[in-house]
């Protein structure tokens, strides 16, 4: 059984391996998938999470504007 095995198996010297910048590469585009996976797991819609994100930062875009031009601001107090 060896002997047949061994004859359909590559030899070590026949596998090839890539060079180390097409290894690099290939790790970088690894980890960013791995990144995107990560970053939308558990979420149904990601176009609405980004959505909520641009709003939330044009809103407090906005709320720096009002307070550097002294006007009131957008905050209600209760009392």
């Amino acid at each position: 059984m060896g002997i047949i095995t061994s004859c359909c198996r590559p030899s070590a010297s026949e596998v090839l391996t890539p060079d180390s910048e097409t290894r690099r590469r290939q790790q970088v585009e690894a980890a960013e998938r791995r990144a995107a996976q990560e970053a939308h797991r558990g979420v149904k819609d990601p176009a609405k999470i980004t959505r909520m994100q641009q709003r939330s930062e044009e809103m407090e875009r906005r709320e720096q504007e009002l307070n550097r031009q002294g006007g009131a601001g957008l905050r209600w107090t209760a009392n």
